[in-house]
């Protein structure tokens, strides 16, 4: 493999920070975890990674407890500081207080900052669900307080499940000043015909809006293993929806590692991408995460 990839979409964690990590086991929307319920630091991703033509990452929050959301971002920066990885990071603000402008203060000082996200993902399923309610794109506290996110030039990292696109294409045509990416091309978890129906009715909703771009990434956690048949024909419709300028990969990474190598999932993506012009494949694995992310080319 001798392209250049940058992973959009990767974390790196200590047991000890992660509340879902420790005590009883919880279900979680990626099933039994077991193996991943310790440290994974930067060391093993970059060991990961190797030979595997990575040149840059960008970490995405991992649920640290909520009233610890600066540390998370001082932890990763630390390890930014010291090995050069991750080259930015995405943290976590709470969006449905009065004002989250304090909290966004005290994340504006770390340089690797680039977006926030807050899971906004509901599903009739509780093992799913992460947001409070599955209208929570129309709250008007999170709406004022996403976009305020324009002032510090920072993206928002979205997810939603089909049954929420349209609440959350609104969301995004109210905000034009602010990059909404959605996580993991829209989470689809129903593979049946009415399932795939009803995620392309939603993607076409999003794709819409200019300021959404799409992350090809996670396509492992509702079948539980590295699956290119299924990559490819996700990739080959978000691609076709949005554009290979508005499609950047991600590893997701431990998380796949439940089920799969790095290698064998970049492969994965890889492979899907072939049949993509190659300017479309700079786009996928460079480009987009570059010019989104405001990484340095």
């Amino acid at each position: 493999m001798t392209r250049r990839i940058i992973d959009a979409h990767h974390h790196i964690w200590l047991q000890k920070d992660l509340p879902w990590l420790l005590g009883p086991m919880q279900p979680r929307i990626f099933g039994p975890y077991e193996p991943i319920r310790r440290d994974y630091t930067i060391d093993e991703y970059l060991d990961d990674i190797v030979g595997l033509g990575v040149e840059k990452s960008v970490y995405v929050q991992a649920n640290w407890a909520r009233d610890r959301f600066e540390d998370e971002v001082a932890w990763v920066s630390a390890n930014g500081d010291k090995t050069g990885w991750p080259h930015a990071i995405v943290g976590y603000a709470d969006f449905m207080v009065e004002d989250v402008r304090p909290q966004l203060d005290r994340l504006a000082k770390y340089e690797r900052m680039r977006g926030v996200r807050m899971q906004l993902h509901w599903h009739e399923n509780e093992m799913y669900r992460f947001a409070e309610r599955p209208d929570i794109c129309r709250d008007p506290a999170l709406r004022r307080n996403i976009a305020r996110l324009a002032d510090y030039g920072w993206s928002f990292d979205l997810q939603v499940f089909g049954p929420q696109m349209s609440d959350a294409a609104d969301l995004a045509a109210d905000i034009p000043d602010v990059t909404f990416i959605l996580q993991h091309a829209g989470m689809l978890e129903d593979l049946s015909d009415r399932g795939w129906e009803e995620w392309r009715t939603g993607m076409k909703m999003l794709a819409a809006r200019p300021n959404v771009v799409s992350k090809l990434s996670a396509f492992g956690t509702f079948v539980h293993r590295n699956d290119p048949k299924l990559i490819s024909d996700i990739m080959r419709e978000t691609v076709a929806m949005f554009g290979s300028r508005r499609c950047m990969f991600g590893s997701n990474f431990p998380i796949e590692k439940l089920w799969t190598d790095y290698g064998s999932l970049l492969r994965a993506h890889l492979d899907a991408a072939r049949r993509l012009d190659a300017g479309a494949q700079d786009d996928i694995f460079w480009n987009t995460a570059t010019r989104i992310y405001r990484l340095a080319d």
